[in-house]
């Protein structure tokens, strides 16, 4: 079955980018017919939403770029080849790999999926034999459980007060959720853990007796390292340049804002805060300000797939939610399809599945509140179904099918050096059986 997968989707799926693009012409052609909209609608939809996402996929660049600088810092890179050194088999390492990236992932899914995968191909360099498509698809795989963690967008404004709660779902929540309703409910938190432990079994048995496809060792040179700084009389701006102080004061200014936001302002830990920890500790780590330059213009190589690719997948978003003279979107449509063989026990599976869906087009769970909020609280309040359950339902689709969505793959595969179709073979059978975990526990959940 492994084989058969792998084989699958190494002939069938394509490079990031025209993967987007069939993407948009799929949703094209669905949201015509289904929602009774003419050609020049839908594009007209695409091309508004096409920037949409620019302040995020700003993000997720520096996210990236970030934390490959920060891995780059000679003790972090010390650090990370000692815990590499831990796992004594190939299969251990792969165990050790799925479990890190999950726990970070679920602490924070900036940081566990930069993490996982840096840690990851430092695991390579110590056992260059062991199977690197695996073991970055172990990384990747850990990512299932971000939206059920602390960085979980969809619980996280559920918790947040104001007016825009509720109106985006239509007057249903007036107070706030708690995360101890959602995130943290005792339910969820045993999802967790079962899909952490499935994923690290799966990963581990998936481990091939016999075709292993080691590391090409090219995809873990490093860079040379920089020329050591010219010694004997230097001009000013090159004592700037190599001035330790300048990189204590920049560190020291970040760290006290985030001190201070995190901690007497109130601010949440998203994922600004991850890039901003990512930045100044890189600053701090590599001693000087053109020792940090250089290692940041390096690890930017990687981000081009992002730069490319977001703005395709919010031209999706825009022909998701695009409303035309029919005054329906293709989102609604789904969503309400998904109401329409609910009761009160299914509803959040069903409610799951159809976020599952809706995220191969919309990878954002910015966009599957826009979309379903409105609708999916609407309908759970009328089936008494509790509001967490159903928060937590959307969030958990909206995760489950990144193992097969290469969108938020883009920056782990750009570190690793691989396309998606090295690692989304492994991915899928993960999606398979974190399938039956979370549906199976969303059904007892709502019992």
């Amino acid at each position: 079955m492994i084989k058969f997968c792998v084989r699958m989707v190494q002939r069938w799926l394509p490079e990031p980018f025209i993967f987007a693009i069939i993407l948009t012409l799929v949703a094209a052609a669905l949201a015509m017919p289904i929602c009774h909209q003419t050609p020049l609608e839908v594009i007209d939809h695409w091309g508004g939403g096409v920037w949409n996402l620019l302040a995020f996929a700003m993000q997720m660049a520096l996210v990236l770029v970030c934390g490959s600088a920060l891995a780059a810092a000679p003790v972090v890179k010390k650090g990370i080849s000692f815990l590499a050194s831990i796992p004594k088999s190939p299969v251990a390492a792969i165990a050790l790999v799925t479990a890190v990236s999950a726990l970070a992932c679920w602490l924070n899914w900036g940081f566990g999926l930069i993490v996982g995968v840096i840690f990851a191909k430092e695991i390579a360099r110590k056992m260059p034999a062991i199977d690197y498509r695996l073991l970055i698809a172990s990384a990747y795989s850990g990512f299932v459980v971000w939206h059920a963690g602390l960085s979980g967008s969809i619980p996280l404004t559920m918790a947040t007060p104001g007016e825009a709660l509720t109106k985006a779902t239509n007057g249903i929540l007036t107070a706030p959720v708690p995360v101890s309703q959602t995130i943290l409910d005792y339910h969820n938190i045993i999802i967790v853990l079962v899909v952490i432990v499935a994923i690290v079994v799966t990963n581990s048995l998936m481990y091939p007796k016999k075709d292993v496809v080691s590391v090409n060792p090219a995809l873990l040179e490093e860079e040379a390292p920089a020329p050591k700084p010219r010694s004997g009389s230097l001009t000013p701006a090159e004592r700037m340049e190599q001035s330790r102080l300048l990189s204590w004061i920049v560190a020291g200014v970040g760290f006290t804002y985030l001190v201070y936001h995190l901690g007497w302002a109130g601010g949440s830990f998203d994922l600004g805060s991850v890039i901003m920890l990512f930045l100044f500790l890189g600053v701090l780590l590599h001693g000087t300000p053109l020792a940090y330059v250089r290692a940041f213009t390096q690890a930017s190589k990687g981000a081009a797939g992002i730069i490319l690719q977001f703005p395709f997948y919010a031209g999706i978003m825009g022909i998701i939610t695009g409303v035309g003279a029919s005054g329906i979107s293709f989102g609604t449509v789904l969503s309400n399809a998904c109401i329409a063989v609910s009761n009160a026990t299914t509803y959040p599976l069903l409610t799951f599945l159809c976020a599952a869906v809706l995220n191969m087009f919309v990878p954002s769970g910015g966009g599957h509140w826009a979309i379903q909020a409105p609708i999916m609280f609407s309908a759970g309040a009328d089936l008494g179904v509790d509001p967490g359950l159903t928060g937590i339902a959307i969030a958990w689709g909206d995760a489950w099918t990144n193992l097969i969505q290469p969108f938020w793959a883009i920056p782990a595969l750009a570190i690793a050096k691989l396309d998606a179709k090295d690692i989304m073979g492994f991915c899928l059978i993960d999606l398979l059986v974190t399938g039956v975990v979370i549906c199976s526990g969303l059904l007892v959940w709502a019992m």
